[in-house]
């Protein structure tokens, strides 16, 4: 399974930093930007995560929520949050349920080996929790002005 563009968020909860457990339907009424990345505290996904931080009050003034999203656990996310002071929250996709709605999940090589990784992405979602815009295989330089100019269009 994958979505797609016109398709609404999954219905899925995910565990997420501050102790919280995250409803995706329950976000409607909001722009949302659901960025996945590969793990935490790596020098692209510390630097993606940078810019949206510092891009965080431009998101926040178009009624926009960003959530970040890996695989790594919620003790790393509070660690990773913590230290780079992120406004926004990080959820804990443990069981892959959110990475394979999106169909992230794809083989890699690190360091000469072969791995199962998340494919950086990030997808956007309108107030009605419909999928507008999606970019996979990001590219981090230059990427979170073009969420953002792209939640701006919405």
């Amino acid at each position: 399974m994958s979505l797609h563009i016109g398709d609404s968020l999954p219905d899925l909860s995910l565990p997420a930093t501050g102790g919280q457990s995250i409803h995706l339907p329950d976000l409607k009424g909001h722009i949302l930007v659901l960025y996945f990345y590969p793990r935490d505290n790596t020098p692209g996904c510390t630097q993606e995560g940078q810019d949206f931080r510092d891009q965080y009050a431009e998101f926040q003034a178009l009624n926009a929520r960003i959530l970040g999203v890996s695989r790594d656990t919620l003790k790393k996310h509070e660690s990773f949050k913590a230290k780079y002071a992120f406004p926004f929250d990080l959820l804990a996709d443990t069981e892959e349920n959110l990475c394979n709605a999106f169909d992230l999940i794809k083989a890699k090589t690190m360091f000469g080996k072969p791995v199962r990784g998340i494919v950086r992405s990030t997808f956007l979602f309108d107030c009605a929790g419909v999928l507008q815009r999606e970019w996979r295989k990001v590219k981090i330089d230059g990427h979170v002005q073009a969420v953002l100019n792209a939640a701006k269009n919405l």
